[in-house]
């Protein structure tokens, strides 16, 4: 399973996005996380915003299931949880 990941451009970051997104890798072995490429379609696709605008574009990304949007390190539990829903 392979989760495009959009990253927004960091004019304002809050936390470690890379971090976050470590953590969230090693919590799904099972899926590859890559760099989210507008033609290839993805089975999931997630978005880190630095901050609560979160203002990545991401309407160019073929995804099979609705996009995932987080801003804060905290919502590590909840992007885990989304996922755990979209790949039963």
């Amino acid at each position: 399973m392979k989760c495009g990941v959009r990253f927004c451009g960091g004019c304002n970051p809050r936390y470690n996005r890379r971090e976050a997104l470590n953590e969230i890798e090693s919590r799904f072995k099972d899926i590859d996380f890559v760099n989210a490429l507008v033609g290839v379609p993805h089975d999931l696709l997630l978005v880190i915003g630095g901050c609560t605008n979160c203002c990545a574009a991401y309407e160019q990304f073929d995804t099979k299931t609705d996009v995932m949007k987080m801003w804060d390190v905290d919502h590590i539990d909840m992007i885990e949880k989304q996922i755990k829903e979209k790949i039963k």
